[in-house]
């Protein structure tokens, strides 16, 4: 019988702590997102879809179409899994992002009143550095300021900074868009302001034609007006240095039939 030190013992029982929060998280992740079925690469039925290439399927699992920007077009009938195969083939390379004005509200609740104005500038400020690694830097000091005075805020913080930081593994270019969704935000509160002004409703009917008005009337201003991520942002977020000015070629993935 091999008998195990305690230290290694101790590392076990942090490393299966880390797996459950990590499957709590992402359960929860896949109930927010509201998809139509926890749908998997594995759990595809690929005698059913005859038209379907086992081996181009789990290229697309690896989410390297992620890093060349490629294309991924999925053309087929109904029911012939389409739906099951984008999701399985997206979601191990989405990543979330919470949002930085949501997460301070939840932060604040657990921070005394009298520590908030100080722990909400050294948070803000995580955000206003110029690179990735300024970012986790400026995390760290973060929570070393509050580890010993505010240790609950210091356990808040730590657990939630894969969510909090996710923006960084995206260009620069696009952080601001990405670290909250106060756009999103502001049109619920229009679309209530104007519901709140009609007050009830006589029927379905009026409530969507309403509701729809303001939100063509949102869609033109993104599309035209003030887009969410504008072309130029996303045409300069593409653009990859590459090292030794070494040629890099993307893989021609073909279009997908079932």
């Amino acid at each position: 019988m091999v008998r195990r030190s305690l230290t290694a013992a101790l590392e076990r029982l942090l490393a299966l702590e880390v797996e459950a929060t990590e499957a709590r998280r992402l359960a929860g992740r896949l109930r927010f997102a509201s998809l139509p079925s926890p749908a998997t690469i594995e759990g595809f039925d690929f005698d059913a879809a005859a038209g379907v290439d086992p081996a181009l399927i789990g290229e697309l699992a690896t989410c390297r179409y992620l890093e060349t920007a490629t294309n991924v077009l999925l053309i087929g009938p109904p029911g012939t899994g389409k739906t099951h195969l984008a999701i399985g083939a997206t979601l191990p390379g989405a990543t979330w992002q919470r949002c930085r004005t949501h997460y301070a509200a939840n932060l604040m609740s657990t921070c005394p009143k009298s520590s908030w104005p100080w722990v909400k500038t050294m948070l803000h400020s995580v955000y206003d550095q110029p690179d990735t690694d300024a970012v986790n830097a400026q995390f760290d000091r973060l929570l070393d300021a509050v580890a010993d005075k505010l240790p609950a805020v210091a356990d808040h913080l730590e657990a939630a900074r894969a969510d909090v930081l996710a923006f960084t593994s995206f260009p620069k270019e696009v952080w601001r868009q990405i670290w909250s969704n106060n756009p999103n935000e502001r049109l619920n509160r229009e679309i209530r302001r104007r519901t709140d002004v009609v007050g009830i409703f006589p029927d379905r009917t009026s409530i969507i034609r309403l509701v729809g008005a303001v939100l063509a009337e949102q869609h033109d201003e993104w599309a035209e007006g003030r887009r969410y991520l504008a072309l130029d942002v996303l045409g300069r977020s593409r653009l990859t240095a590459v090292p030794d000015a070494q040629e890099v070629t993307t893989p021609q993935l073909p279009a997908l039939s079932a």
